[in-house]
């Protein structure tokens, strides 16, 4: 206990320790927030899945914090449903459902949508998306738009099926009525104002539908797709980055330990073993470190997830096989060379201490002050690792990465086409990662280095 009270007196010295573990706290905490509220099957199903999930979403959205930013109040996606018992998280509104009995039979079902529109730019698309029941006759629905003015424009009168899909943008006879205008314009815009500009207030569309049979229904959502989205935006496939930016923590912060702790233990007990016994076993180990260290690291993993698997854990495991006869082999035979001469060593050889109890109780405690340091400092090198794979392709295709965030969007064009939010979100957080680790490893490596402490 008085150790660790020690530890955290020095450790607190440190300006650049408290910004990287401040840091690496609230990334554990939003890791275990993202496996917990997105449970590991929800996010490979969310991210795999394309439009017929994120139908409500629009396609490359940008974040919906874009706006403090913008001189202009771009508009934000807008959900109403009339799906009470399916009513999750993204549908905050429910339209306004009334139904009248009808004295020949059926139903007439009223869904007003009430919402209100203070954006300075018009939407990107208008959907409607019917769910009717019925046992022959085909329920009859016409839909009606009212602006802040209190003009009433018919937007279309149909016959629906079981489900149908209404596009309100691509409807010819709507334009018309609107006298050329697109319709995400023409239902909008201010008909005072000499070029189009959005009228704002309130708005209401109402669906008055008919039903000619007992037991049938009607019901509706509405989607207004804006230019902005969610706190992550969209990508082409209108998932949002959201779920992959919230998931690729956890995997990383896991993919860096594990690969960084699972190589500095093995390469450690390695160079321990060779040295102890020395002769042939230490000269194989020095061969195998010899040829390992000359052949390509990268090169060997891009075959791998080319020709072998994708797995995030195969990669992982050849990772750590690859990593742990390198340079550090080297460096730590060095320090147990002089160690092995200490005269405690000696004494434990005396009393018939065992050749494993002198390597696990005597070497290695030794430079395990040594070893944590590197350990820290090398996670984020296998952070960028497995982003830089997935970038190139070579990520494992089911799980949401921040790699593979960046490949989606270079694939796509996301800098050609000025999406660069798709871009730089996970960029950035790819650098706090460096920039964390890093910086409370070198803290502890002038803590737990004597040679650095008065530096």
């Amino acid at each position: 206990m008085k150790n660790f009270l020690r530890f955290l007196s020095e450790i607190v010295q440190y300006p650049s320790a408290i910004v990287g573990v401040t840091i690496i706290t609230l990334m554990i905490a939003i890791g275990v927030y993202a496996m917990v509220s997105i449970p590991y099957d929800e996010a490979v199903r969310l991210w795999r899945g394309g439009e017929d999930v994120w139908y409500q979403n629009p396609r490359n959205a940008a974040p919906s914090w874009f706006n403090y930013f913008t001189p202009k109040k771009l508009p934000e996606t807008i959900l109403i449903t009339s799906f009470e018992e399916e009513n999750p998280v993204l549908r905050k509104e429910l339209a306004e459902k009334t139904i009248l009995p009808r004295e020949a039979g059926g139903d007439e079902i009223i869904l007003t949508y009430t919402f209100e529109y203070d954006y300075d730019e018009f939407p990107k698309d208008l959907i409607i998306y019917f769910r009717s029941r019925y046992n022959e006759k085909l329920p009859f629905v016409a839909v009606r738009w009212y602006t802040p003015d209190e003009r009433e424009i018919r937007v279309a009168d149909m016959s629906i099926q079981a489900r149908q899909t209404y596009r309100i943008v691509q409807d010819q006879r709507l334009v018309r009525r609107l006298r050329g205008l697109s319709p995400e314009i023409g239902l909008f815009a201010d008909p005072e104002s000499e070029t189009p500009v959005p009228l704002k207030g309130t708005y209401k569309m109402v669906i008055e539908g008919l039903t000619f049979e007992q037991a049938s229904n009607i019901d509706a959502e509405f989607v207004l797709h804006g230019q902005l989205h969610g706190w992550a935006g969209t990508d082409h496939l209108r998932r949002d980055l959201t779920v992959a930016l919230l998931w690729g923590i956890p995997i990383a912060l896991a993919f860096g330990l594990v690969a960084s702790l699972g190589t500095g233990v093995a390469t450690m007990i390695i160079a321990a073993i060779g040295v102890w016994f020395g002769g042939w076993v230490d000269d194989l180990i020095q061969r195998i470190t010899e040829i390992n260290l000359v052949l390509p690291f990268l090169s060997i993993l891009i075959m791998v997830g080319t020709f072998y698997s994708r797995s995030i854990w195969v990669i992982l495991g050849f990772t750590i096989l690859l990593s742990i006869f390198t340079g550090a082999i080297k460096s730590y035979r060095a320090i147990f060379m002089q160690v092995r001469e200490s005269t405690y060593i000696e004494a434990a050889r005396a009393y018939g201490a065992s050749d494993g109890r002198i390597i696990f109780r005597y070497l290695i405690p030794r430079i395990i002050p040594l070893l944590i340091p590197g350990l820290v400092i090398g996670i984020p090198a296998f952070v960028f690792l497995e982003a830089a794979l997935a970038f190139l392709g070579l990520g494992d295709p089911v799980l949401p990465t921040w790699g593979k965030i960046i490949n989606d969007a270079q694939f796509n064009g996301a800098l050609y086409n000025g999406f660069y939010y798709w871009i730089v979100q996970p960029a950035v957080l790819l650098m706090l990662t460096g920039l964390a680790f890093s910086s409370l490893g070198f803290a502890l490596d002038r803590i737990f280095n004597p040679r650095l402490r008065g530096m």
